[in-house]
């Protein structure tokens, strides 16, 4: 019986660095994020094959540009207003939207008074747009490295399996984190272990306006628009076959925002690696489900 390997940990082979003192240009900001996936990427890839000279010496490099800290500054920077703002304005947004949350009351819902629980991953500030709902959302922040008080250091691929509802959650932010994962299916992982995180609100009703559960994902707009393995419909494909049914998409000139619900069991299904379109230019951003 063959052994199943054990699924690597987001944090896995990331060097502690000191924290950055300055305010960065946008310019340097950038430089810095495409860097820093590029070394995971080529750090991963090393591990994979074996190569420990290799990967010690990109490890060294990944902490030469700063490693997971200077690169958690450079994303925070992101959300000042001045960079583009804080992505969880717009899941508040559709929330509202969707009469999940009252736009003139921060203190209520639309529907009730039954409390909401949502599970930020990839948190960089417990100050964000949907924290200003914390009498009406119960908030669990986590990310790799925590920034502050307020955000658990933790691994989402570590984070124990529920065991009951009281432990699941009706919203889960997903905001530029899937991108982070190295390799193709470590990502695929990621969305499957994400079902077994949300729990089974009003969408599988048949009320016609229902949204809860509901998933909030960002990635780079280049991961749909410019891969050679990955288009935005190939994706929607994926993410229907784990049970998620799009409600909300809008693009930026550099992200992609989906609200997904959660709307039926995942399927037993595959998503293999194949090539669907090529150009110069493009990466190879991929999402592998086994």
């Amino acid at each position: 019986m063959a052994v199943k390997k054990r699924q690597k940990t987001l944090s896995h082979g990331r060097p502690p660095v000191s924290k950055p003192k300055e305010r960065m240009t946008s310019e340097r900001s950038r430089t810095i994020i495409r860097t820093h996936h590029r070394l995971q990427k080529e750090h991963a890839a090393a591990l994979k094959k074996g190569d420990v000279s290799s990967a010690e010496e990109i490890a060294r490099a990944i902490e030469k540009n700063g490693g997971i800290k200077m690169y958690q500054a450079a994303s925070k920077q992101g959300q000042a207003k001045d960079r583009g703002g804080d992505s969880s304005k717009l899941l508040v947004d559709w929330l509202q939207q969707s009469k999940v949350l009252d736009p003139k009351a921060r203190d209520r819902r639309s529907a009730g008074n039954a409390e909401l629980r949502c599970l930020e991953v990839g948190a960089l500030s417990a100050k964000n747009e949907i924290s200003k709902y914390a009498s009406v959302i119960n908030m669990t922040r986590i990310d790799l490295n925590s920034q502050g008080p307020g955000i658990e250091k933790q691994d989402f691929m570590e984070r124990p399996l529920p065991t009951c509802d009281d432990e699941r959650f009706d919203i889960i932010s997903l905001s530029l984190v899937l991108n982070y994962v190295p390799d193709a299916v470590g990502r695929g992982e990621m969305l499957k272990r994400i079902t077994k995180f949300l729990r089974k609100g009003v969408a599988w009703t048949e009320t016609a306006d229902s949204v809860l559960p509901v998933l909030f994902f960002v990635l780079p707009l280049p991961c749909v628009d410019n891969s050679r393995y990955l288009d935005e419909d190939l994706f929607l494909g994926i993410m229907g076959d784990l049970g998620f049914t799009m409600k909300f998409s809008k693009n930026s000139s550099k992200l992609c925002y989906y609200l997904f619900t959660l709307t039926n069991e995942p399927k037993a299904t595959t998503a293999e690696k194949r090539k669907i379109r090529d150009g110069p230019g493009m990466n190879n951003f991929c999402i592998v489900v086994e």
